[in-house]
């Protein structure tokens, strides 16, 4: 996911794909855990855009308060 489509996205968007990703990080580790989990650089490319989108939700929340 390309930062610059997440910051066209409003703040109640940015939640709403978070929750989505951190649900889908979930299914991916227990996958991992039990084996069934084939493509593993799934779960770092998730950990990276679960990342992308707090830091740009902080910079959305940051430039609402200046």
């Amino acid at each position: 996911m390309k930062a610059a489509t997440l910051r066209d996205m409003s703040v109640d968007e940015l939640r709403q794909k978070l929750a989505e990703l951190r649900e889908s990080l979930f299914s991916l580790k227990f996958q991992h855990a039990t084996g069934q989990l084939e493509n593993t650089a799934q779960l770092k490319r998730h950990k990276r855009d679960i990342a992308r989108v707090l830091t740009i939700l902080r910079e959305k929340q940051s430039a609402g308060e200046a």
